[in-house]
């Protein structure tokens, strides 16, 4: 009974043994691919296979093939580059890229610019288009018109990546300067224009100020000649009827005043008129 027992243990023992080294093999035969990567093959003896793998787990043989896992979602990159325009200003440009990879080209990305293909292929087509399409615009152009810039090399770059394999899903400028003496200039011209304005509207103000000092006198001659008119046709009866008027105003003031006391012709005593 005690052999039996034994024999049976030492036969589960090379089971569990078997069974731990077929896992081995097994699970260094599989791979994963994770969301939004692919992966491509490469073969010790065929080279590397026109054939792109999803995502999921698969097989490989060990040691024979070796798989190479590719990001293919879309990634940001932004790229620098000092350049000159059509007028000799430096430009200092930053375009921001949204690439990724064609999924069915990747066996020829990986064969022909290995898997740095981004650090290789962008920054030099990058610099190659902005540098053209800079060199057509002066440094006025690039501000006013930059979505017109933007919208040219997002033409010129994109057709350029399409040999290398890059889907370029967007691409705009981020940042834009220009060289230190252009930007003194420019700050220059800025406060001349400013002064400029300002002189313009000083001389219109005095002009303003010189039209309405005429009017003005215009109508002082004009009111003088009037009374003069006046004086000559009612004689001292428009005089008289102007002091009455102002009689009649000074009273109605004074009598709104509580501190006021009037004293009536052929009286001795003063009386208090309360307001009305």
């Amino acid at each position: 009974m005690a052999q039996q027992l034994t024999n049976l243990f030492t036969r589960l023992g090379q089971l569990g043994f078997g069974v731990a080294v077929v896992g081995g093999v097994v699970n260094s035969a599989l791979y994963n691919v994770d969301a939004g990567h692919r992966a491509v093959i490469f073969d010790r003896f065929t080279g590397v296979k026109n054939v792109v793998v999803g995502e999921g787990t698969h097989f490989f043989i060990p040691w024979v093939q070796r798989p190479i896992i590719f990001d293919a979602k879309t990634r940001p990159r932004n790229t620098p580059v000092m350049t000159g325009s059509k007028d000799l200003q430096t430009v200092n440009i930053t375009l921001r890229i949204l690439f990724r990879p064609k999924s069915e080209e990747l066996p020829k990305i990986y064969t022909t610019l290995g898997i740095d293909y981004e650090d290789r292929v962008l920054p030099s087509i990058t610099t190659e288009v902005l540098k053209a399409v800079v060199a057509r615009y002066d440094a006025g152009e690039l501000i006013t018109q930059r979505e017109k810039v933007s919208r040219s090399a997002n033409d010129q770059l994109a057709e350029r990546a399409a040999q290398f394999g890059l889907i370029l899903d967007d691409i705009s400028i981020t940042h834009l300067t220009f060289g230190k003496e252009f930007t003194q200039a420019v700050e220059l011209k800025q406060v001349a224009q400013q002064e400029a304005e300002r002189a313009k509207f000083l001389v219109d103000k005095a002009e303003q100020e010189k039209l309405a000092a005429i009017i003005s006198a215009d109508g002082d001659a004009t009111a003088a000649s009037l009374l003069a008119k006046a004086f000559a046709e009612a004689g001292e009866g428009l005089v008289e009827l102007r002091r009455i008027e102002a009689s009649e105003d000074i009273a109605y003031r004074l009598s709104k005043n509580r501190g006021v006391m009037y004293l009536p012709n052929n009286q001795s005593t003063l009386l208090s008129i309360p307001p009305q």
